[in-house]
């Protein structure tokens, strides 16, 4: 379930005020995340994005290297309706 809209350089501030707003998609929010670990960027702000990041991991969503597996995605969302 790839999300078209992707994170980048660019627009990465543009996404970060949108999570904090409660604005971003889960898919966005993945994608995000996704591009935070990549960059390693998450574990330079504060605590919150560290924290999200490390729980993004442990449940399998995004690996260490800010690849997002939809397969579990899929499988969790299947789970929770």
């Amino acid at each position: 379930m790839p999300n078209t809209k992707k994170v980048n350089e660019t627009n990465m501030v543009d996404y970060i005020i949108e999570f904090e707003d409660g604005e971003l998609s889960t898919e966005d929010v993945l994608e995000l995340f996704a591009h935070l670990i990549e960059t390693g960027t998450c574990w330079n702000l504060q605590g919150t994005y560290g924290r999200t990041a490390e729980a993004l991991i442990d449940k399998g969503l995004i690996s260490e290297h800010g690849v997002i597996d939809w397969d579990v995605y899929e499988e969790l969302i299947g789970q929770h309706q």
